[in-house]
């Protein structure tokens, strides 16, 4: 138990803040780790410095601009006055946006007001509602539920295309609490039917979740969408949750899990499927971070073979072509230091990318602007730094802005070179910053 006066002392960093109170308070505000890796960096970034210092990790400037977006540091904002999240009794929502601290880019929990308040307003978009319980009436007007649902599910996914997920997410979250309603109302074929959809959406929403750099949502509705796809009894449908599970796993920081993933996934695949392409391709991915170079050619070289005679399969995997492989093979070359070929790579998949897919191409763009700085052109990472930045700001895409981020450090020593300081301002403007 920590109680009122501990807290006030943390804030004002006038006591250190031991890892078990960092712990205990990550887990009190439900802040998915992000307190705890904070905690953990402070130490790592200044192993020696005094424990004011330490404190303080929340309250760090970015020196290209100094101005800040909110009123009060992050520190503040995740603990208030009574150690709630910015008293959370007063404010019942909050979202996860991307902040300033000590110079890099981190998501963090923080309450929707405070957000709002400092004209980032885009960022507060996405609130959790509790979705309204379906009345047997609205039951009675669905003359096909799964046709109903199936639909909505369309026409969501393309919406999240053009604005981003935070927009997105909170209908997602309302149509699921709906849908979840009806399949327990059904029996039969029906309830089985609207439980495979279901699982859908529960994917789904851990990929907008994820999109928006809602970690702790992200496996949360993803593991759901698992256990569901066991009592569904479809393997197709489990293998490619595998997949997202493995693709999650190495995207936030576990790429020793996601290899396990991606190999489950590929166990669970049919043999010549696209399904098991799809699960090579997360296996290339894991083997790169991991810094596997030669496991991660032969993984990507296997996906080209089997390509070429995988079955047609018009529910997984019809978007897999030569092209797509080779985006996933651009950011895996990155990964592993090859930014002369992974920014070819990426140009390429910039070129052919349909204008639709606004969001995608915000993170072709980021991903190509920081191989671009990798081969040292920094006048020309930091221009199409700056385009994804726009993207970054519409879709409020954690995808984007964690590379952003990346691009960011790279650029810091070319401070002088044209354009960074145009870029890094910009990149400022759309993340909040502790006072």
């Amino acid at each position: 138990m920590i109680d009122r006066s501990h807290l006030g002392r943390f804030e004002r960093a006038e006591r250190p803040v031991p890892r078990q109170a960092a712990v205990a308070l990550d887990d009190a505000l439900d802040a998915a780790g992000a307190l705890v890796r904070l905690w953990d960096w402070a130490g790592n970034e200044h192993p020696h410095a005094d424990t004011a210092s330490v404190s303080r990790a929340w309250t760090g400037a970015h020196g290209a601009n100094e101005r800040p977006h909110g009123a009060k540091d992050l520190g503040t904002l995740a603990f208030g006055p009574l150690g709630k999240a910015g008293s959370v009794d007063d404010d019942a929502d909050t979202v996860v946006v991307p902040a300033r601290i000590r110079g890099r880019i981190l998501f963090v929990p923080v309450p929707r007001r405070v957000v709002l308040a400092s004209g980032l307003a885009g960022l507060a978009a996405t609130a959790f509602p509790v979705p309204a319980a379906a009345t047997p009436s609205e039951f009675a007007d669905m003359a096909s539920p799964v046709e109903h649902f199936a639909r909505l599910r369309r026409v969501m996914i393309q919406t999240d295309n053009l604005i981003g997920p935070r927009h997105v997410l909170p209908a997602l979250e309302q149509h699921l609490g709906s849908l979840a309603a009806r399949r327990r109302a059904s029996r039969g074929t029906d309830a089985a039917e609207l439980l495979a959809l279901e699982t859908r959406y529960e994917e789904l929403a851990g990929w907008f979740a994820q999109d928006i750099g809602n970690e702790r949502a992200a496996h949360g509705h993803t593991a759901k969408a698992l256990d569901a796809s066991h009592i569904v009894g479809d393997s197709d449908l489990t293998a490619y949750i595998l997949g997202r599970k493995a693709q999650l796993a190495v995207d936030t920081g576990y790429p020793t899990d996601g290899l396990g993933l991606a190999c489950a996934a590929r166990r669970t695949a049919r043999p010549g499927s696209r399904l098991e392409i799809i699960a090579i391709l997360h296996e290339a991915h894991s083997h790169a971070i991991l810094g596997e170079a030669t496991e991660a050619h032969r993984s990507y070289e296997r996906a080209f073979a089997l390509l070429g005679r995988a079955d047609a399969d018009g529910t997984w995997g019809s978007w897999l072509d030569e092209a797509y492989i080779n985006t996933a093979r651009a950011r895996s070359l990155a990964a592993l230091g090859d930014y002369e070929r992974a920014a070819a790579g990426f140009d390429s998949a910039i070129a052919a990318l349909p204008p639709m897919y606004r969001r995608d191409r915000g993170v072709y763009l980021a991903r190509a602007a920081r191989a671009h700085a990798g081969t040292g052109n920094a006048t020309l990472a930091a221009r199409i730094g700056t385009q994804a930045v726009g993207i970054a700001a519409e879709t409020g895409s954690a995808r984007i802005i964690r590379q952003l981020d990346g691009l960011d450090q790279a650029l810091a020593p070319a401070a002088s070179e044209a354009g960074v300081a145009e870029f890094r301002a910009a990149l400022d403007h759309i993340v909040l910053h502790p006072a």
